[in-house]
C-alpha cells in the first residue's frame, strides 16, 4: 500500500482485523502507529517490526487516522488524535452510531473525514463496508479509503449519509439474522427427528455453502432460488410456507435496527 503514515485508536476485533488485512497487502509496520490501551501480545510482537505503539507524542506524517473504539469511549479517545487536526490527516471512523458532525465539530468543518460502516464478517476478510465522505474529502482520498477498507472484503460507496442507518440495519446488524436463522433451521431438523448436533452441522454448511454459491454466482439470488425449486417437489414445498412471510418480517426486522441507528446517531 502507498501511504506514508498510518494510526489506528483502537486494535480490538475489527481494528486488529483491518490492521491484519493491511499487512497482508504489504503495508510495512514501520509505517503503522496503534493507540490501544490493552494491547494484544499480537501488538506486542509487531511493536518488534517496527509498529509504533502508543507512543507519547503522535508523529507524523500520517495520512490516515482510522478511529477504531467502541461508541461509548468516543469522546474519550478522539480527543487524542487532535494533534493531526489540521496537518493533511483523514480521519476514517468505522464506530457506529457517531455521525460524521461530530468529528468535524472536535477536528473543524475543513477536516476530511469518512465514516464506514463494516460488518463482522470482516474479522476473517468476508465482510462487506459502506462508506461515505464529507465535503473536504478528496477523490484520492475516498480512494485510498476504499482500498483500505477492502482489505477486509467487498465495499460499497454511498450518496449520502442518511443511508448509513439502512446500512446498519441490513448488513451491519445482518450477521446476527442470518445466525438466527442457522439457530431457527437446526430447531426444525430437531423436530423433524435429526439430533440436535447433526441439525446443527448441516444447518450451518447449508447456510455457509448457499453464501459461498450466491457470492460466486453471476446469476441473481432469486434466479439461484429457481434453480433449486423444482415445481411440485420438497423445496417448492418449503418455499409455500416461507416465502409468504419472509420478505414482510425481514422489512420489518431491518426497519427496526434502521430505526434504532438512527436513534443511537441523532
Amino acid at each position: 500500500m502507498d501511504i506514508d503514515g498510518l494510526l489506528l485508536l483502537g486494535c480490538g476485533k475489527m481494528g486488529g482485523a483491518m490492521l491484519e488485512g493491511w499487512l497482508a497487502r504489504g503495508l510495512s509496520a514501520e509505517r503503522v502507529t496503534v493507540l490501544d490501551p490493552y494491547p494484544s501480545p499480537r501488538l506486542d510482537a509487531l511493536a518488534g517490526e517496527g509498529l509504533r505503539l502508543n507512543p507519547a507524542d503522535i508523529a507524523g506524517p500520517v495520512d490516515f487516522a482510522i478511529i477504531a473504539v467502541k461508541p461509548q469511549m468516543m469522546k474519550e479517545a478522539a480527543p487524542r488524535l487532535l494533534p493531526l487536526a489540521g496537518a493533511g490527516t483523514c480521519f476514517l471512523s468505522i464506530a457506529a452510531g457517531t455521525p460524521i458532525s461530530f468529528f468535524e465539530g472536535l477536528f473543524g468543518a475543513e477536516t476530511p473525514v469518512i465514516r464506514a460502516m463494516p460488518n463482522t464478517p470482516a474479522a476473517i476478510g468476508r465482510g462487506v463496508t459502506a462508506f461515505i465522505g464529507n465535503a473536504a474529502a478528496t477523490e484520492p482520498q475516498l480512494e485510498t479509503a476504499e482500498r483500505l477498507l477492502a482489505a477486509c472484503g467487498a465495499t460499497v460507496r454511498l450518496d449520502s449519509e442518511t443511508q448509513l442507518d439502512a446500512v446498519t440495519g441490513l448488513s451491519g446488524s445482518g450477521p446476527a439474522y442470518v445466525f438466527h436463522m442457522i439457530e431457527a433451521m437446526a430447531k426444525a431438523g430437531e423436530a423433524a427427528g435429526l439430533s440436535p448436533s447433526m441439525a446443527m452441522t448441516l444447518a450451518r454448511a447449508t447456510v455457509a455453502g448457499a453464501g459461498a454459491l450466491a457470492d460466486a454466482s453471476d446469476e441473481s439470488a432469486e434466479q439461484l432460488r429457481i434453480n433449486v425449486t423444482s415445481p411440485g417437489g420438497t423445496t417448492a414445498a418449503g418455499l409455500s410456507v416461507l416465502m409468504p412471510e419472509m420478505t414482510d418480517l425481514m422489512t420489518r426486522t431491518v426497519a427496526a435496527a434502521s430505526a434504532r441507528s438512527r436513534e443511537l446517531s441523532g
